[in-house]
């Protein structure tokens, strides 16, 4: 029985709807820019969340890096400017290197310049490739995976030889026709480089790529790209995630004595854990997710006002129609429930489209950004309650106002 009369109220209340179609469209593409402006800037941000997690992940929850400064995420002007150090030159990392017997691999990497050229034949690349000078180890700690060829050997590392791994976006642009890299000449500035190596693809991240980096042995950058007081960065990663605490202590301990820093000072280094970067690019996103949470719940207020006015017009508009049915014994509660049927069908028709619309967006932003495609579950569950919110906040003075409709008075109006 109440099975069947839902059914009715639904089937009465798309006879309307389609009695009064400019109207309701109207209204539900008001809703539908409500419900897609909150599910679009959400399903952008959560695609750029789980970015972030898989890049940073990819270096492995056991895995802490050393620098010259504090690790610092800033939003606002209200933080302090984080503390830099001196520099950490070569003989300290290798030294650390020695001296840190924990089980776990250690690399030492250097920054070469962020605006190379690279060259093969007639083909160049932008100015904007990322040359890296590093050990053998520094793939395993930076979560890099070869795509084809082999890793730096040692005698290759300690003597600077001119070899390089590129990634795969360079290989991309400077090997037309599917030309195997491997053993070709390329240029890298104006020094010659064998290619020994081409890194997996990895893709981009926040308009970051990680495919336009070029790895060189660090000995070969510090003799071709070196400068006064060139600044290295230790990698560590444990053999067992669990242990990432003592070796962070151990490392620590080990470190501060190699930079002969004072007993009971600050150190003069940084630790940064792997996943603890993504923590805090994440936390900070959080404003921006508040931010559009509250700008889609404005715009489906005034969607929600929206709807409310034109179910007003209608009850207006149906006043005979009311009469009508009231004659033929219709109560007020069933009539109530006729007009509320009405708004929730038209409030859950403008969900639905602006569910689809906000996808569409989110993911472009995505796509634009380089992200995965994503389905934001949650979001689309939100985005259906919140239409019904809207549906009953609006709905229930139109339908309590034609359920008090007299029907003597009522089938007397024109």
């Amino acid at each position: 029985m109440i099975k069947n009369l839902i059914i009715e109220n639904i089937h009465i209340s798309l006879e309307s709807i389609r009695s009064h179609k400019v109207r309701a469209i109207l209204t539900v593409m008001i809703i539908a820019f409500g419900i897609m402006a909150l599910v679009g800037i959400l399903t952008a941000i959560d695609s750029i969340k789980n970015s972030l997690n898989e890049n940073f992940a990819m270096m492995g929850s056991n895995t802490f890096t050393m620098r010259n400064k504090e690790l610092h995420v800033q939003m606002g002007g209200r933080s302090g400017r984080p503390k830099n150090f001196r520099n950490i030159n070569y003989d300290e990392a290798m030294t650390f290197k020695d001296r840190f017997i924990f089980p776990a691999v250690v690399s030492a990497y250097t920054w070469g310049t962020g605006i190379a050229t690279l060259k093969y034949k007639s083909e160049k690349t932008n100015p904007n490739i990322q040359v890296l000078g590093i050990d053998n180890e520094y793939l395993a700690t930076a979560g890099l995976k070869m795509g084809n060829g082999r890793n730096f050997n040692n005698n290759e590392i300690y003597y600077g030889a001119h070899v390089a791994i590129i990634g795969n976006e360079i290989k991309t642009n400077l090997f037309k026709e599917n030309e195997e890299p491997l053993g070709k000449i390329i240029s890298i500035g104006s020094g010659k480089y064998l290619v020994v190596g081409v890194l997996e693809e990895k893709g981009s991240s926040v308009g970051f790529s990680g495919d336009r980096r070029c790895l060189v042995p660090v000995n070969n950058v510090r003799q071709y790209f070196g400068r006064p007081n060139m600044n290295f960065s230790i990698n560590v990663m444990t053999d067992n995630p669990e242990d990432i605490e003592l070796a962070i202590d151990e490392a620590t301990g080990v470190f501060r004595i190699i930079r002969e820093d004072p007993l009971g000072e600050v150190s003069s280094f940084g630790i940064t854990k792997s996943d603890t970067i993504a923590s805090m690019l994440i936390d900070l996103i959080k404003y921006v997710t508040l931010a559009a949470t509250i700008i889609g719940l404005i715009t489906l207020v005034g969607a929600a006002i929206g709807l409310m006015n034109i179910m007003l017009v209608s009850v207006t508009e149906r006043t005979r129609e009311i009469g009508i049915r009231k004659s033929a014994g219709a109560t007020s509660r069933t009539i109530r429930n006729q007009f509320l049927v009405e708004a929730i069908v038209i409030a859950q028709m403008g969900g639905i489209v602006g569910i689809i619309l906000g996808i569409i967006a989110g993911n472009i932003v995505s796509m634009i950004s380089g992200t995965a495609f994503i389905v934001p579950w949650m979001w689309v569950l939100l985005g259906v309650v919140l239409c019904l919110i809207v549906a009953l906040a609006s709905g229930i003075l139109p339908a309590t106002k034609a359920a008090k409709l007299d029907p003597i008075e009522s089938l007397r109006y024109e």
